[in-house]
């Protein structure tokens, strides 16, 4: 295959089982002049494995302003160049997106090679609708997990996460609280030795107690409209009730607690029957 000077490559590698590397992949890392990796300790592991002999230069989130200008300077020289992450397809929650707007902006050519994701390889075997949301890594704090989970729980979408295993049960937490009613999928380890897929209705999950290392692909199923009922004369009288006590905006909030109905269409019921003043 034909591989271009003055080009960028995107090169996917496998997320664990190394034997997942696409002939593509390796025919572009053999040509390559600089392969760009996050850690060197572990990409040259990779590049060993298929015999290949390349100079490695760390490419990192803490560093790529710094080499941004340095790796253009390498394309401009004719070099042919590789981006690689320590697992998976670049640019995936992973550090290069700095890189290649300077390459458009140079209109340097950025290729793909397309290969390996942990998020198309979950999703393949979810049974989800593949109508699906990658967000990547959440919050760590709460105040902004509850702000995005508010946000994200309200599309429809199934929806793809990254979480730190160490975190899993903080996050299952708060997922019991914004997704009831949805199913679940973790993906762990996969395409290595101890690959394994747990799955399990959202509110029935419990605290995980086994031991599990590194990242997990998460996948929330997508909400099921049909569950949710709008029970008009339900909801009036809660309306009417509240409304002789309370304010508009706190007969609102009471009724969104325990009525899991879009806000503005409670809101707009409630202030019909407040204007109607006869409850």
């Amino acid at each position: 295959m034909k591989v271009s000077s003055n080009s960028l490559y995107i090169v996917s590698t496998p997320i664990g089982n190394l034997d997942d590397i696409t002939l593509r992949a390796l025919e572009v890392l053999k040509k390559s002049d600089i392969v760009l990796c996050e850690d060197t300790r572990h990409s040259i592991k990779l590049l060993n494995y298929f015999k290949i002999k390349k100079k490695l230069v760390s490419y990192h989130k803490f560093n790529e302003k710094k080499q941004v200008s340095k790796i253009i300077e390498y394309i401009n020289q004719g070099k042919i160049l590789s981006l690689i992450s320590d697992a998976g397809t670049p640019l995936l929650s992973d550090p290069g997106r700095l890189l290649v707007n300077q390459c458009v902006d140079k209109e340097i050519e950025v290729i793909p090679i397309p290969g390996v994701s942990s998020i198309t390889s979950a999703m393949s075997i979810s049974g989800f609708k593949d109508q699906f949301l990658f967000y990547g890594f959440l919050p760590k704090t709460e105040n902004q997990l509850e702000k995005v989970l508010t946000s994200l729980s309200q599309n429809s979408f199934s929806q793809i996460f990254f979480i730190p295993s160490i975190k899993i049960n903080f996050y299952l937490q708060k997922f019991k609280k914004y997704y009831s009613g949805r199913k679940l999928l973790i993906a762990k380890e996969i395409t290595k030795i101890h690959e394994s897929f747990i799955r399990e209705n959202i509110d029935d999950i419990k605290k995980l107690n086994i031991p599990i290392k590194g990242e997990l692909t998460v996948i929330i199923s997508e909400k099921n409209i049909k569950s949710i009922v709008f029970d008009k004369e339900k909801i009036v009288n809660k309306a009417k009730k509240y409304l002789k006590k309370y304010s508009l905006k706190d007969t609102v909030d009471l009724i969104l607690d325990s009525e899991k109905i879009s806000k503005k269409k409670i809101y707009n019921l409630c202030l019909n029957i407040k204007n109607e003043k006869n409850y």
